[in-house]
């Protein structure tokens, strides 16, 4: 299983957990009823899920994550080129860049970041 890959629903389960964090899993429960008519069985098991692996923590009912948002999205696009494109970056913008062209602002920002991020 990709431990950064999530479904449609755990993505929207996580997203609803990084926005009401530190939540009470009790408060998380009641607001899934909510927002996606779940059962409180329902949003353990998800919960438990995605605590598995390694994204959020549940302790003693308070439930908080053990990475922001933006860490975890930049881990799925790590394990997305390393899986896809063999770990080549090059080889990920090479086939992004046949469908879809950079503009100047994007070309002038990808420069800014290999500027700030080269190595030495």
């Amino acid at each position: 299983m990709n431990k950064y890959k999530l479904g449609e629903m755990e993505q929207r389960f996580a997203d609803l957990i990084w926005l009401h964090e530190p939540i009470q899993s009790r408060q998380l429960s009641e607001i899934c009823t909510e927002v996606f008519d779940w059962k409180r069985t329902t949003t353990y098991t998800m919960l438990k899920r995605l605590c598995d692996r390694g994204i959020f923590q549940n302790s003693n009912g308070m439930v908080r994550s053990l990475m922001s948002k933006n860490e975890f999205g930049a881990l799925q696009g790590e394990q997305f080129i390393e899986t896809s494109f063999d770990g080549s970056l090059p080889q990920f913008l090479a086939a992004f860049t046949r469908h879809k062209k950079l503009s100047k602002k994007e070309i002038l920002e990808i420069q800014q970041l290999i500027d700030e991020h080269k190595e030495v």
